[in-house]
This record gives C-alpha cells, structure tokens and sequence, in this order.
C-alpha cells in the first residue's frame, strides 16, 4: 500500500488577474483577480477540500491577487490568512510594460545581457532560496494539518526545479505552473520532494489572459 503522509505542503499559484490590456504587472499594486480568476480560485479550494485532508495553515503572499486567491481556501477550511513577504512575485525590469513589446525594443535589450541570473531581475538563486525558506519555516512549525501557500508562477517554479535538482536557468515561457494550480511537496527527513502537480481550472484556462509577469 502506497504510504501516505500525514503533512503535505502545497503551493497553490493565484488565479487569472484582470488585466485586458496585457500589462507585465509583476508587483505593482491595483491588479485583481477578474470573474474567471475567481472561479479558477475557487477550483482549487474545492479540489483541495476533496482530497479529504485536514489543513492546518494557510500562508500567501502580500500581492492582492494571492490574498483573493486564497479567500476560497480561506472559507473552505476555516482559516486565517497569513502572510509571508518570501512568496512574492520577484522583481523585474518590464514592470508596467504591455505584452512583449518591451523585448523588441532597444532600450531594454542590455537587460538580456545574462539570462542564466537572470538580468533582468531578481536572481533565481534568491527567488529559489527564499521560498525554501518560507516552506522549511511552515513545515517546522506547523502540527496536525497539511500547509497551503498561495504564491506565484516563478516563484513556485522556482521551488520545483531547486528542489528535483534541475538548474534554476529556464526558459519561463516552459514552466510547467498553471494559474489556479497546486504543486504538492512533502519533507522526509529534512529533505523536499515534489509529489504531485494539479490543474484543477483547467477547464477554465482556454482564453485565459497570463502574462503578469516574467
């Protein structure tokens, strides 16, 4: 019989953001999740609330998107919404630019100088080191429940690649972490693995606008 584990850690990405012009949003302030972002939010609470696991905490990131996105999860379990500043979206240069417009133009092109760090934004190593951070903190510090933490596309594919040993550098057109999604981690003796990946909006992604951030 496949063991399974009483503590599981889940990394749930937010919901479609209202965002019909297309803008690189990154961490700017005023982005909601629209009407389909909801629903996809909702997805994942009630697949998670099907699984028939007892949840214990709820962690998201400060961003307006990741709070709305973890309300169902919130009203599912009945609990609080806490906040940890090493979820975040990282940072990037193309903050406030629309769709890929700011690729083709020269005044950002020195940005493309090292994209193995990458150069255009925060570094994938700190990316990586602290979202592995929050999760060692709130799988150490939680009892009796499994942990879900509502965070970001980079950030959470940040953490599956650190922690399955691939090299951070990616093509993030690639990442394999779509909106409403909940990548499962458990920890066995002080080691992560990664152990299963769910696309409960799936369903609702056709059409859906996804270019917030890079």
């Amino acid at each position: 019989m496949e063991r399974v584990s009483d503590k599981l850690l889940h990394l749930v990405r937010h919901g479609e953001v209202f965002n019909p012009e297309g803008v690189l949003y990154g961490r700017l302030p005023g982005f909601v999740l629209s009407s389909r972002g909801e629903e996809m939010a909702l997805a994942a609470a009630q697949e998670l609330a099907a699984s028939d696991r007892a949840v214990a905490r709820l962690i998201a990131s400060p961003l307006v998107r990741a709070q709305q996105s973890a309300e169902p999860i919130s009203a599912a379990f009945n609990l609080e919404i806490e906040t940890d500043e090493r979820i975040i979206e990282p940072t990037n240069a193309f903050e406030g630019t629309v769709g890929k417009s700011a690729f083709k133009n020269p005044r950002y092109w020195h940005r493309y100088v090292n994209p193995f760090r990458p150069s255009w934004g925060e570094p994938y190593r700190s990316i990586a080191t602290r979202v592995r951070e929050a999760m060692d903190d709130a799988w150490e510090t939680t009892r009796g429940g499994d942990i879900v933490m509502v965070s970001h596309q980079a950030v959470i594919w940040a953490a599956h690649r650190d922690v399955n040993g691939k090299p951070l550098f990616h093509n993030p057109a690639t990442r394999r972490c779509e909106l409403s999604s909940i990548t499962t981690f458990e920890q066995r003796s002080g080691r992560w693995f990664e152990v299963d990946y769910r696309t409960p909006a799936e369903s609702l992604l056709d059409g859906a606008i996804d270019v917030g951030a890079v």
